[in-house]
């Protein structure tokens, strides 16, 4: 087996990766000269154009922010006014990790978390939320929109056939349709289809289009896939402090993340490094795992002094919280597209050793 650093032992998050090396250099080739600023720079003209062919969408407005959480709050709050509603799960990112972000730039829109076990939600949970809301009237706050995240908080993948389910649902009760797609890329690889099948196709009105989990500095940028859907959102983002002045920085991130495939590639790696510990953990005595490992997420459940000799160990990971029984305890791994095999390898047969004493 090959040698791996400790920095190499880190699964706690796909954010903790470097900047993949192509994007970095992207970022040196445009700090040459003076551009227009504001987004009329070449670099911002051409990604607009490089999403309407990714995602064949000749007429989608695109714009480039610099984090997850403006994407995702700016998008809801462009989609439901400030009196309305947006059904997502309790897990949902923007339900437990966004500091109320969306709920402020609505000015505030509540958020109206279902329970799903794995994160995904279902057309019957959309429907019965509506409908619910509908029959006791102006008394109850009215959902406008519903945000699901692909591939999901607790990894899982909405496979075609539940998005355009999910799709058919929200225009039946004409409300918009939101995709956190943070990791976007490593579902997409999962389903082998195309961006397209997977958003607009399916039903989806707005894109939160990540990239920075996935190689990128910061850059992720909010996809419309009707222009008339998109009215405001200008104003709301340049409000909300995210309208970079040097935005061909931003933009030549996500360039450089699609040419040549370069985010495919990265996903397919981090989603084969999750295969792995899908694969070992599953092997080791006194471990399960507490989802289908679809993506670059893996949630597991071991004892709680094998956990504890991991960390001694230096492995790093974030325990989770999830209904575990008495000497158990649950924790999330995260491959990135630098994980490296023979680390993923290395815990799993440092659980397997802690689990034998």
């Amino acid at each position: 087996m090959a040698t791996v650093g400790k920095s190499e032992w880190n699964f706690c998050s796909d954010n903790v990766a470097p900047v993949a090396p192509e994007i970095l250099a992207a970022m040196a080739e445009a700090n040459q000269g003076n551009v227009a600023s504001y987004g009329e720079d070449p670099w911002t003209v051409s990604l607009t154009e490089a999403l309407r062919r990714l995602f064949e969408k000749p007429d989608l407005i695109a714009f480039p922010v610099a984090t997850g959480t403006a994407a995702n709050a700016l998008a809801v709050s462009t989609m439901v006014p400030p009196y309305g509603g947006v059904i997502c799960t309790e897990d949902a990112h923007i339900n437990t990790d966004e500091c109320g972000a969306p709920e402020f730039f609505s000015g505030g829109a509540k958020l109206l978390a279902v329970p799903a076990p794995d994160s995904r939600l279902t057309p019957a949970q959309i429907t019965a939320r509506v409908e619910q809301a509908r029959d006791h009237g102006v008394h109850v706050v009215q959902p406008h929109a519903v945000s699901i995240t692909q591939s999901t908080e607790w990894g899982a993948v909405y496979g075609l056939e539940q998005l355009r389910a999910i799709g058919e649902t929200a225009a039946r009760h004409k409300l918009g349709l939101h995709m956190d797609g943070a990791r976007f890329a490593n579902a997409l690889v999962h389903l082998g289809c195309t961006p397209a099948e997977m958003t607009w196709k399916a039903g989806i009105t707005a894109l939160s289009f990540g990239a920075t989990k996935n190689g990128a500095m910061a850059a992720e940028a909010v996809v419309f896939f009707n222009p008339t859907q998109a009215r405001g959102f200008a104003e709301r983002r340049k409000r909300a402090a995210h309208l970079w002045s040097k935005q061909r920085f931003m933009s030549a991130q996500i360039l450089a993340y699609l040419k040549d495939d370069l985010w495919l590639r990265n996903a397919r790696h981090a989603n084969a490094v999750a295969q792995i510990f899908a694969r070992g953990l599953s092997a080791v005595p006194g471990v399960r795992l507490l989802q289908e490992v679809q993506a670059n997420e893996v949630f597991a459940v071991l004892p709680e002094g094998v956990v504890a000799a991991l960390e001694a160990e230096g492995f790093g990971f974030y325990r989770w919280q999830a209904d575990t029984a008495p000497g158990e305890a649950a924790i999330r791994l995260v491959s990135s597209y630098v994980s490296k095999p023979e680390a993923a390898e290395a815990l799993v047969s440092a659980a397997a050793r802690f689990g034998n004493r």
